[in-house]
């Protein structure tokens, strides 16, 4: 086990340093700091990006998974053109450091309607707002599609502590009418609506 702040040797000569957590400044996200923890190889940024925008967990063994179905280090190696044993030296990094491994132990994946939308004639809306952590959003939201009559079938909001630029996605049965797409653009949190 490497302590923190330590150097740790990896495959085929790779080494990382499990750094110390930071004080969190206001700004940063749990995204950045868990970036930060390997600054210096973007080939790792890379293997944690994918894990997270995937949902894919570590299991004790290091391998990657999703729910008990291992997924090969060499797909996710050739999926973001790395070498297999980057994939290796970052699951080993993250069983290394506590903090990472209770992330990384825990994170799960949801099935999404988005990609399918098109194909089950579903109506995706996305939101862009100005402040991701201001309080009400999703109610605010989706209680003005509740009023104009419109059935949600799913609402994906993204989280600001992992997403730099979080989003909200709501996937409705029917398309949105242009007075309410409107009013919820002229919302003063929202930055921007698509549709």
């Amino acid at each position: 086990m490497v302590g923190r702040g330590e150097k740790c040797g990896g495959s085929a000569g790779h080494t990382h340093t499990v750094k110390p957590p930071a004080v969190a400044l206001k700004s940063e996200t749990m995204f950045d700091e868990i970036m930060g923890k390997f600054e210096g190889s973007p080939s790792q940024q890379a293997v944690i990006r994918l894990l997270l925008e995937r949902g894919f967990s570590v299991n004790d063994e290091g391998r990657v998974v999703s729910g008990g179905i291992e997924i090969p280090n060499t797909g996710i190696a050739r999926e973001i053109g790395v070498d297999r044993r980057v994939v290796d030296s970052t699951t080993n990094a993250i069983l290394d450091d506590p903090e990472l491994k209770r992330i990384f132990q825990n994170i799960s994946s949801i099935p999404s309607l988005m990609d399918l939308a098109p194909v089950l004639d579903l109506t995706v809306l996305t939101i862009e707002v100005e402040d991701a952590d201001e309080p009400g959003i999703v109610a605010k939201v989706t209680t003005m599609l509740a009023e104009g009559g419109i059935s949600i079938r799913q609402t994906i909001s993204e989280d600001p502590e992992f997403t730099d630029d979080p989003k909200l996605y709501l996937v409705t049965d029917d398309p949105v009418p242009g007075d309410l797409l409107v009013e919820i653009r002229n919302l003063p949190f929202v930055r921007k609506v698509e549709f």
